[in-house]
């Protein structure tokens, strides 16, 4: 497991920055941008790190482990996407197969999926023009890339920095990763999160400049404002395969005052985009948690059903 064989294209790509060359940007089809899977439209789960305080020990209430928890999403919470990521492990940077193998276990005995694998890891910057730095980062991210393949994931999506990146660097290291996943049968995906969040276009010209195997995983709380929010999600969610489902505080019967969550339930159908659903709503309160993500599920099936079977 996670050997790299050193063919001639890779010893290529891990050549100094100085000889990557021009970038081409392939253009986009619908094929390559949304590859997704039509079992799970209208599927709902979570984003693991919506449970970092149970997975860390630190809620109040019960806490339990990775590998518990498609069991609890299925049994409490009636949910069956786990959109993993690396933060939520043990370790990950001591993960082996062994423990791949009884998580991949765990979720297939739950009738659970897991689809995605964000890659959190801090320390790593894919955009440095110090050639020895970036070709750390893209070690670190193919390893986990392997990580993905071997637990079954379809997509996984590298840390985007908070500063804007040089551009040439930051696509050509894109598509290196994508060339690379799609041999391991998985989907580089483009999440508006840091220097994107304040770009509604961000999204989706940095998929028509990386130009194959990508898509978009729009999240709905990433914007720096509610102006920037709506555009943003009109522009990514033609391109998207899977959502971050993200609310902040909830109020009275699921008030969200942060932003319109309906609207962004919205705007992701009037897209084509149909699951699956990622909740992402933390709580460090173990019965709060459980409580609040069946609200926002509920919001979600109420909506769908309203989409799918409207008032004549």
């Amino acid at each position: 497991m996670f050997q790299k064989p050193q063919t001639r294209r890779n010893f290529l790509a891990c050549s100094t920055l100085a000889v990557v060359g021009p970038i081409v940007q392939k253009s986009v089809t619908a094929a390559t941008a949304t590859e997704s899977d039509p079992k799970l439209q209208g599927a709902i789960g979570i984003v693991s790190a919506a449970a970092a305080a149970q997975l860390t020990g630190r809620a109040t209430g019960r806490n339990f482990t990775l590998l518990e928890l498609p069991q609890i999403l299925r049994d409490e919470l009636d949910l069956t996407v786990v959109d993993l990521n690396t933060t939520s492990f043990p370790d990950f940077a001591k993960v082996d197969s062994a423990y791949l193998s009884r998580l991949r276990a765990a979720t297939e005995k739950a009738g659970c999926v897991l689809t995605n694998l964000k890659m959190n890891q801090r320390g790593f910057d894919m955009n440095s023009a110090d050639n020895t730095i970036r070709q750390r980062a893209l070690a670190e991210y193919k390893r986990s890339i392997d990580v993905a393949s071997e637990l079954g994931c379809r997509w996984a999506r590298p840390l985007p920095q908070k500063e804007t990146p040089n551009q040439k660097i930051h696509i050509a290291s894109y598509q290196e990763l994508c060339d690379y996943a799609a041999d391991k049968k998985v989907q580089m995906l483009v999440e508006n999160f840091g220097w994107m969040q304040s770009d509604p276009t961000s999204v989706s010209q940095l998929i028509a400049a990386i130009g194959h195997n990508v898509a978009a995983c729009p999240d709905t709380g990433n914007w720096n404002s509610n102006d920037i929010r709506y555009d943003g999600l009109k522009a990514a969610f033609p391109r998207a395969v899977t959502c971050d489902f993200k609310a902040k505080q909830l109020g009275p019967n699921g008030k969200h005052n942060a932003y319109d969550l309906k609207r962004c339930f919205d705007i992701a159908w009037d897209a084509g985009f149909k699951g699956p659903w990622a909740i992402e709503h933390g709580n460090p309160d173990t019965s709060g948690f459980l409580a609040e993500t069946r609200q926002i599920r509920n919001m979600l099936r109420k909506w769908t059903a309203e989409r799918m079977n409207p008032a004549k």
